[in-house]
């Protein structure tokens, strides 16, 4: 696992409003939210999870305003998982694309700036992220490894295949989301780097409570979970 500190985000109206919140964004299986809940458990913090209210968001826009997610709601497993290359999937994938990024922001507004919020998920891109930190601490990236992946990839096929096995080829399904799921943490990076934003390297090596501290050193926690001044 290797960390790497960046520079300073925006500090307009929305970023004092969000002093309060860290982010943990990251590829797929990352353990971000084995990680959000762990340290909200032991700060006593507030959990957000985006992946939890991906469907309410969805709801909650319009063709005009998402219109790659509304194509995507149209299509069948197969056309979403099977039949595209994962290159189309990368580059048409709402979440992938921002869209209902303002929503996630409407609902961290709404909730009491005490006490902190944890907020984790894919949807948290870093060029999204940035211009609403106070300082850099508040925010890291989860990158797994290839290996990493794979021994995800294998986890999902003894429980059961998950959401592929409801397509008509879950292998060939299974390997264009791994393929597209690569390409989206290699842009995670190369787009954290280039904000200058921290990111964790997470291997087969570490364990969840490992992540956990090298998390909330990253984010300058102290035990009793205020930030290290």
């Amino acid at each position: 696992m290797n960390d790497s500190d960046g520079g300073h985000g925006g500090a307009g109206r929305p970023a004092q409003r969000l002093r309060h919140v860290y982010w943990i964004g990251g590829g797929s299986g990352a353990g971000k939210s084995t990680t959000a809940r762990r340290l909200a458990d032991r700060y006593g913090w507030h959990l957000y999870a985006t992946d939890d209210v991906m469907g309410d968001h969805a709801r909650r826009t319009t063709p005009e305003e998402a219109p790659f997610l509304h194509e995507f709601i149209a299509m069948d497993m197969d056309e979403r998982w099977v039949n595209r290359s994962p290159e189309t999937m990368l580059e048409t994938f709402h979440w992938f694309r921002g869209e209902g990024f303002a929503l996630i922001l409407e609902d961290l507004l709404r909730l009491p700036q005490e006490p902190c919020v944890v907020v984790e998920g894919f949807r948290l891109l870093p060029h999204l992220v940035e211009p609403l930190l106070t300082v850099p601490g508040q925010a890291v990236w989860l990158l797994p490894t290839p290996r990493f992946r794979q021994a995800a990839i294998r986890s999902r096929a003894v429980r059961g295949g998950g959401f592929t096995a409801r397509t008509s080829d879950p292998e060939k399904a299974d390997s264009n989301l791994d393929e597209r799921d690569r390409m989206f943490t290699n842009r995670l990076q190369w787009e954290a780097e280039r904000l200058r934003l921290r990111t964790i390297e997470v291997d087969t090596t570490m364990t969840e409570g490992d992540l956990a501290e090298r998390v909330a050193t990253a984010f300058g926690l102290r035990p009793g979970g205020a930030p290290a001044q």
